[in-house]
């Protein structure tokens, strides 16, 4: 199963978070409904993009660099903003 890196974005907070999981949907519906202790701040969440990854070890480092980067300067990086 492959997995993916998802961006969510709060206008609530005005943020960005970043993640890893093999099943998006089932993920986002988990953060819009309270279950994480910094995502349940910030409801609702928005989907802004989604990377695949073959395995889940290339999804962590790609959502450590993504974080080491900064989310937004990632996502202006790749012409997402």
């Amino acid at each position: 199963m492959s997995y993916k890196v998802y961006i969510l974005y709060s206008t609530k907070l005005e943020k960005y978070y970043v993640g890893h999981t093999e099943d998006v949907e089932r993920r986002i519906e988990e953060h819009n409904n309270g279950k994480g202790n910094f995502t349940s701040k910030g409801l609702p969440w928005i989907l802004v993009h989604i990377i695949a990854c073959a395995t889940k070890s290339e999804a962590v480092r790609l959502e450590q660099k993504i974080k080491k980067r900064g989310i937004k300067r990632y996502l202006q990086d790749i012409d997402v903003l």
